[in-house]
């Protein structure tokens, strides 16, 4: 394996959901860059209920084969005892924890009045709660030590919207709210979290795509599969793996998207337009007042597809 000198040389890096998609092709780039990677993938379906090979041995079989450094681990993220599990690992093996990597995902999809609490339950455990164990066990450690990053996948599920993802869409916005606030929480100790929402082609997408593709015009079809192309996992490992690294150190806190050759900085919550009574609130006031001032602020319940419209650029731009 040819190692470029880099700013992850060395480092020590924990991939979730390492085993295929994004995360194997994160595990294989940031192992080529000289990180020593644990490669952590239970091997299920997309619906996180059929056990699968030992995809995680098959990438580190793949990785050392190139003269790459990894080890597997092939416990569930949503046990509580995987993360301490997973840090004691990294320290055993390397004797330090540098970077996590929370990209473990599964979906379950139907209409909100037909989701089984059951499909709520497996998403948000994998998803969200499979990020908080291990970034609250590696939280210790990055604490002890003064340093740390965490990369967190969200996607724009939840972030812009789409149909029959609820329960996903909900888990991923709380990615949101755990990286924020780890990074307010601990940033000041040297330790920096953001979120990365990749739009990349895997067997999660395509699973996607067809469940909404009778939705779509024929030119918003035709869009989203340039987009699809455009998007491989090869093409989203350098992204994760900048984010994560010393050279990114001043992004904190933050959300980046990433389709194709375009990179986007997402806007956050914020107020848009407040309105003030000196009179008190009343139900008249409101009546005649609130829906008029705020008509024209009203966030628009658009889906992926509405807000990026384009298709992807093949050129490094800029755009507004």
């Amino acid at each position: 394996m040819s190692v470029s000198h880099s700013t992850l040389e060395g480092k020590v890096v924990v991939v979730t959901g390492g085993g295929g998609g994004i995360g194997r092709a994160v595990c294989e780039h940031m192992a080529g860059l000289g990180a020593r990677v644990i490669v952590n993938d239970l091997g299920v379906s997309l619906a996180g209920d059929q056990a699968g090979t030992k995809a995680a041995d098959i990438v580190v079989d793949a990785i050392r084969a190139k003269g790459g450094v990894a080890v597997a681990n092939t416990m569930s993220v949503t046990a509580r005892e995987t993360g301490p599990a997973i840090v004691e690992q990294a320290m055993d093996e390397f004797g330090q924890l540098d970077i996590i990597i929370n990209n473990a995902g599964i979906i379950r999809m139907s209409p909100f009045k037909e989701m089984t609490l059951a499909a709520w339950e497996a998403v948000y455990a994998t998803n969200l709660l499979g990020a908080v164990y291990l970034s609250h066990a590696a939280a210790k450690q990055f604490v002890a030590q003064g340093s740390g990053s965490f990369v967190h996948m969200t996607s724009a599920s939840g972030l812009v919207g789409s149909t029959q993802q609820v329960n996903y869409a909900a888990a991923k916005l709380g990615i949101v709210g755990l990286s924020t606030t780890i990074a307010r929480d601990l940033g000041h100790l040297g330790i920096r979290s953001n979120c990365i929402a990749p739009s990349s082609t895997s067997r999660m997408t395509e699973l996607t795509d067809n469940a909404r593709k009778h939705l779509l015009t024929p030119e918003a079809a035709e869009k989203l599969r340039l987009a699809r192309l455009a998007s491989m996992p090869e093409n989203m490992a350098p992204v994760v793996a900048f984010v994560a690294s010393d050279a990114a150190r001043q992004l904190n806190g933050q959300i980046v998207g990433a389709r194709g050759n375009e990179l986007y900085l997402y806007s956050q919550p914020r107020p848009v337009r407040d309105v003030r009574s000196t009179a008190g609130w009343s139900q008249e006031w409101f009546e005649e007042n609130l829906a008029q001032a705020w008509a024209a602020y009203q966030t628009k319940l658009e889906v992926i597809t509405d807000v990026f419209s384009w298709a992807p650029a093949q050129g490094a731009t800029s755009r507004h």
